[in-house]
């Protein structure tokens, strides 16, 4: 006999029956990805840029709870908030307004990034804060010489503190973004499972792809990570089952439901992996984490 689901039980989850089936959402075969050993040292840190052109498919969402994910399994995890809306930043329980902001090392105000990362209320989680400032940054760079390198050339003095570094960027392809890809060693294209946040992942990956001609040739595509995943939709069947067509094993096996828990975490200022530590979205995180260092995203 099934067990009715509950309104606080994400959808990935709801319809799933008492026996686990062989194939995950994604189709393919369910794989346990094993809990990694911990690390003797740590750094130098691998640089994942999470981006998607459109908003609200769960980019600050995953920064935050991949982030605390990591950190869980005692890896040492820079978070870095490059949106002007400060969401990661609040997300952490972090007020900008308190200290100086990743705005102010990009146009040299601030000259030592030490001086801008903020430790959270995660042990191994440290944020580089932003608020609506950065929004100013891309006028500000324009006539800068390299101006798509500068936040590589910040990393450059704390990549070796860390494991992970994680880049929340904004919805756009702007400069920022730019700066963000250039940096990166690896991106994580969050996709929500609808129609319209499938057709711009075609630009996104163009855009990858001249970063990695023009300015970044080690950039790799570490996955494309399905979110707000509604298993009781044909809708968000279809579409996720286009995405594994279009991208193959490019897709990630990790699925991530929808829930009301991730705003109120993102309330509490909490990751969800500390807000609601046993909740299937919080061990979905713990999960992607297991996956990306399966496949040699992150160590």
């Amino acid at each position: 006999m099934s067990t009715k689901p509950t309104s606080s039980t994400p959808a990935l989850f709801e319809s799933a029956p008492a026996t686990v089936p062989a194939n995950g959402p994604t189709g393919r075969p369910r794989t346990e990805f094993p809990t990694p050993e911990p690390l003797s040292s740590h750094g130098p840190a691998r640089i994942i840029t999470l981006c998607n052109q459109k908003g609200g498919v769960g980019k600050t969402t995953t920064t935050i709870n991949l982030g605390a994910a990591f950190a869980e399994y005692g890896r040492r995890v820079l978070a870095i908030d490059f949106d002007p809306q400060g969401a990661l930043t609040a997300g952490l329980g972090v007020q900008s307004h308190d200290q100086a902001t990743i705005y102010d090392l990009m146009i040299g105000a601030v000259k030592d990034a030490h001086d801008v990362i903020v430790p959270t209320r995660v042990e191994n989680l440290d944020v580089m804060p932003a608020n609506i400032d950065l929004s100013a940054a891309e006028v500000h760079l324009v006539n800068e010489v390299a101006r798509e390198q500068i936040l590589a050339r910040i990393l450059r003095q704390v990549s070796d503190e860390y494991d992970v570094v994680l880049i929340d960027c904004q919805p756009s392809l702007g400069l920022l973004t730019v700066n963000a890809l250039t940096a990166a060693h690896g991106v994580l294209i969050p996709l929500e499972c609808e129609f319209f946040a499938l057709r711009g992942v075609a630009l996104l990956v163009e855009t990858i792809e001249k970063v990695r001609d023009r300015l970044n040739p080690a950039i790799t595509l570490d996955g494309i990570l399905p979110t707000m995943f509604d298993s009781r939709t044909l809708h968000s069947r279809e579409v996720l089952e286009r995405v594994v067509e279009a991208f193959d094993d490019q897709v990630l096996e990790t699925v991530i439901g929808r829930t009301v828990k991730f705003p109120d975490a993102s309330v509490a200022g909490t990751p969800i992996t500390k807000f609601a530590p046993e909740h299937p979205a919080a061990q979905a995180y713990r999960q992607l984490a297991r996956e990306l260092i399966a496949r040699g995203a992150a160590a």
